[in-house]
């Protein structure tokens, strides 16, 4: 279990900022993240053609992503909802296992709404987003800090992620249960060069060495993308760019919703009596 992402700053004080969500269906994401689980849209971008880094896997054509969250990245955990234009769903793996919010209100508004809830816990709900990614909801009150709690990771081998997570990425164990073979882990402090550095010295996998991400009309931020030892891909970005680059637009529900309206891809794929990929 990590506390709580995958998407990494290199700060001073490094903490989790993101979990990125391949999406098939905005419409519906949209929905579960706005309506249900009552998080804001913080900013939203369009791209013409794929990353030069791997942050959004193998695809290079025209895609979106689109921040949510409880409040602004500088203080709250954010996921980021990535959308290929030509790719109507994705196949699960078994790594992604949850993750954990503390909120009553959107325990309400999926009862409200209708939204699949399943009890599994004292004051605990399973749920899911569009896509099969699972949620679970603490029927507790929301924080006045950030309501999300964890995001809970599947791995082939928990001694060997332990070292990987903590030895080499410099995390913190918080807790661990050895009966139900878990550890809960944090972030310390780090700079990207020194981890490139040292993930080279150890012959550890690098997807993307450090290079420089451009955001049309916004700052270029610097990033390194690694693996973990099953493949889960970790992306360090680094703070001064990144903290002009996530500043919370105010037009973000706008240009989310005005995309939605003027995607006219899944028109043409039923006009030429086609299918969206699968991926």
């Amino acid at each position: 279990m990590l506390q709580p992402s995958k998407y990494l700053s290199s700060m001073a004080l490094r903490r989790a900022l993101h979990y990125v969500f391949k999406v098939g269906d905005r419409a519906k994401t949209a929905t579960f993240y706005r309506d249900v689980l009552g998080m804001k849209i913080l900013r939203h971008e369009e791209f013409e053609e794929g990353c030069k880094a791997t942050c959004n896997g193998p695809y290079d054509g025209k895609w979106s992503k689109t921040m949510v969250g409880f409040g602004p990245e500088d203080d709250h955990f954010v996921a980021e909802l990535t959308y290929n234009y030509g790719v109507g769903e994705y196949q699960l793996g078994n790594d992604f296992l949850g993750l954990t919010l503390q909120s009553s209100k959107a325990v309400s508004n999926a009862k409200r709404l209708g939204w699949p809830l399943t009890e599994v816990g004292e004051a605990l709900y399973l749920t899911q987003a569009p896509g099969g990614y699972p949620f679970y909801l603490v029927d507790k009150e929301q924080p006045p800090s950030d309501p999300v709690q964890k995001v809970c990771l599947g791995v082939s081998d928990l001694q060997r992620s332990t070292h990987y997570w903590s030895t080499l990425l410099g995390m913190k164990v918080m807790e661990k249960n050895e009966e139900k073979k878990t550890v809960l882990m944090g972030f310390a402090d780090t700079q990207l060069p020194e981890l490139e550095a040292l993930m080279k010295k150890e012959n550890q996998k690098i997807l993307t060495p450090l290079v420089s991400l451009d955001t049309p009309g916004k700052a270029t931020v610097e990033v390194v993308i690694l693996a973990d030892p099953d493949s889960h891909e970790i992306c360090f970005v680094g703070d001064e760019a990144f903290r002009q680059l996530s500043m919370v637009d105010p037009k973000g529900n706008e240009l989310l919703d005005k995309a939605m309206v003027e995607d006219k891809s899944d028109e043409w794929f039923a006009k030429h009596n086609r299918q969206k990929a699968a991926a």
